[in-house]
């Protein structure tokens, strides 16, 4: 099982990164954040999942190793695959994850493509148990953070982008249009 890789960036291509290790490529699956995170860099160390299944062999890197977690316990759930846990991990970072399985709110997880509300119940049901709580007042923020994530890709930012400069901004700032306003003075300086 290969659980990092720490290489040279040799290319980027849609949803995958080739990483060179001492000259040999790794082929390895990442998320829209990651992918926009890794863009322009020449090296780059990933925590990765070997996934291996009768007529599959694939690597998924994450930059964060809460990254890496959360998708190894959604790939545990039934009905959601790879693929789907990297598009629930495109759209909300792993703190969101918990904070809509703790408020057991589906919508977010059905934003995916192949995510129905049939599915988005199932996560729900089974990580709940599996999940640490998060304090009211961060539960709060990243209500906040989604809905300007989301504010923000609809008007044309990468979610790495968007994701970057939300951070950016003092979690003191509540108000969804206050935070998108200041996120859009942000990423109008660069």
């Amino acid at each position: 099982m290969i659980a990092k890789l720490n290489g040279k960036v040799d290319f980027l291509k849609d949803s995958y990164v080739v990483i060179d290790v001492n000259g040999i490529g790794y082929k390895v699956f990442v998320t829209m954040h990651t992918f926009g995170m890794i863009a322009g860099k020449q090296s780059v160390e990933l925590y990765t999942h070997t996934y291996v299944r009768e007529d599959i062999l694939a690597l998924y890197g994450f930059l964060e190793l809460d990254e890496l977690e959360m998708f190894e316990l959604l790939i545990g759930i039934s009905g959601i695959g790879p693929k789907a846990a990297i598009g629930i991990l495109t759209i909300a970072d792993p703190k969101t994850v918990r904070t809509a399985v703790l408020n057991e709110d589906a919508t977010i997880l059905t934003r995916v493509s192949g995510v129905g509300k049939k599915i988005a119940q199932r996560v729900i049901l089974e990580l709940k148990n599996k999940i640490v709580d998060i304090p009211a007042h961060e539960r709060a923020q990243v209500t906040n953070d989604t809905d300007a994530l989301e504010a923000l890709v609809a008007m044309g930012y990468s979610v790495s982008e968007a994701r970057e400069t939300l951070k950016i901004i003092p979690q003191s700032i509540q108000d969804v249009g206050e935070r998108v306003k200041l996120a859009l003075k942000n990423l109008g300086r660069k």
